[in-house]
């Protein structure tokens, strides 16, 4: 196996792209160290991110919006105050990524190119409408987060591409968002299912919203009929009722020794509920 350190996004994706095997890029490494240390996959190439300059980065920029490195980790993003205060609800969502250990290595762009359906970080980024940068062969693009995986493990990005910065929207006025995920244990454990909400008001009226749901499908999910179901309401016991309605209809789990069919879409009813009156709270909403 190879080991490289490129100092440019430019070059390692030209490292990726020309790699005679397969090749893995290494930013927190908590995904691929372990899967190689479990001999679950070796990669014929490892490239190093974090030698490259602005990896590890959170900028605000003049519009209001953030931009994040993609090496930086869990903890860090924890302790920023000010992205904190924006989007509690997607730091919260980060901070849940293993231990107090693997936070201090975890980032969200290995959280959502690991491609679990059970990913914490990916549904609250969703409902956040973050964005990605990404380099190639072809040139540069943006992307969805929704966009990004494909399945278990795959993802949109093809042959030499990676992602060089997590773009998340301007927080802008009457606005909040929240993350909630059930686990068998209360801690250190992996999503049975996961919730993120993100909403704006106009007084007590809901005039935006985004629903995403983890761990209920092949991918995470934005789930636009669940948002629907409340924008134009204030929250009110029928637009809930809806809106759980909505989530349920939108799983396609599976039976596995963690959690049924029935079971997991009686949660994320649950949970769409739970998350969407701590959002609103957040967004300065009154019942």
């Amino acid at each position: 196996m190879q080991y490289l350190t490129p100092t440019s996004f430019k070059d390692a994706s030209a490292l990726a792209a020309g790699a005679k095997g397969t090749s893995r890029f290494l930013a927190g490494g908590t995904d691929v160290l372990v899967q190689m240390r479990a001999d679950i996959f070796t990669p014929d190439i490892l490239i190093d991110l974090k030698h490259i300059p602005g990896v590890a980065d959170i900028t605000q920029e003049a519009d209001g919006s953030w931009t994040t490195g993609v090496a930086v980790p869990g903890a860090v993003l924890r302790e920023h105050q000010a992205l904190g205060r924006d989007w509690p609800g997607l730091v919260e969502a980060v901070d849940l990524i293993g231990s107090t250990q693997v936070q201090g290595r975890a980032t969200m762009v290995g959280n959502l190119c690991n491609a679990s359906p059970a990913a914490d970080a990916v549904p609250a980024m969703i409902a956040a409408g973050v964005e990605v940068s990404i380099i190639g062969p072809g040139g540069t693009r943006r992307e969805k987060v929704e966009n990004i995986a494909t399945g278990p493990g795959q993802t949109s990005l093809a042959k030499g591409e990676l992602i060089t910065a997590v773009h998340i929207p301007a927080r802008g006025t009457n606005g909040g968002d929240a993350y909630l995920r059930f686990i068998p244990r209360t801690e250190m454990d992996i999503a049975v299912v996961g919730c993120g909400i993100n909403l704006r008001l106009d007084g007590n009226t809901i005039t935006e919203a985004r629903v995403a749901l983890g761990a209920v499908a092949p991918t995470a999910l934005l789930v636009k009929e669940a948002a629907r179901a409340i924008i134009g309401t204030s929250l009110d016991e029928e637009a809930l009722v809806a809106l759980s309605a909505a989530s349920i209809a939108a799983c396609n789990p599976i039976d596995d020794k963690r959690g049924t069919i029935k079971f997991r879409k009686h949660i994320a009813g649950v949970l769409a509920r739970r998350v969407a009156l701590e959002a609103y709270a957040r967004a300065g909403g009154t019942s």
